[in-house]
């Protein structure tokens, strides 16, 4: 059987999204078991060189949500700066992604393989037809801040292991 669009999207797209959902949820909670501040994760970063965590988990929103919607658009840029979000809000983008990938379907998903697109940073424009975005681009970068976040997270002392990274995955025959 041939992997779908929708199979090389919005299936991986759930599966770390509702991962990444989770290891927020356990990384709050030991914050406040162990009187760890919200606002200390959302600005630490890995390396003084990297992204905070919270452009990683906006990063991570972006990468699935933001691309499908680029993809749709046939333009899809930098994700948007969001520079007094909280925690909560971080967690409510990446359920707003859950929520979005439930009303996609292998059709919808079918219409936008083999479109025309570009990538737009400032007067630069990279074209990609949507396949190859998605392959190439946007699921490494949706791969990259999800394990960022996951690390930073577990740099930070939460209780993580590499299954609460994988979450649920599609088993069977």
């Amino acid at each position: 059987m041939q992997l779908s669009f929708y199979d090389a999207s919005v299936l991986c797209y759930q599966q770390v999204l509702d991962s990444t959902a989770n290891i927020l949820k356990k990384g709050e909670e030991h914050a406040a078991s162990h009187n760890g501040s919200l606002e200390e994760i959302i600005q630490y970063r890995l390396h003084e060189t990297m992204q905070p965590f919270s452009f990683q988990v906006i990063s991570v929103w972006h990468h699935s949500y933001g691309a499908i919607k680029g993809m749709r658009d046939g333009v899809f840029s930098p994700p948007p700066h969001k520079p007094n979000i909280d925690y909560a809000g971080l967690c409510a983008l990446i359920d707003e992604a859950r929520d979005f990938m439930k009303e996609e379907s292998p059709e919808s998903m079918a219409a936008l393989s083999g479109q025309k697109m570009l990538f737009k940073l400032g007067d630069m424009e990279i074209p990609f037809i949507t396949d190859k975005f998605l392959a190439t681009f946007s699921k490494p970068n949706f791969y990259f801040h999800a394990t960022t976040t996951y690390a930073i997270l577990r740099a930070l002392g939460t209780p993580l292991g590499k299954r609460d990274y994988l979450g649920n995955m599609a088993v069977g025959h």
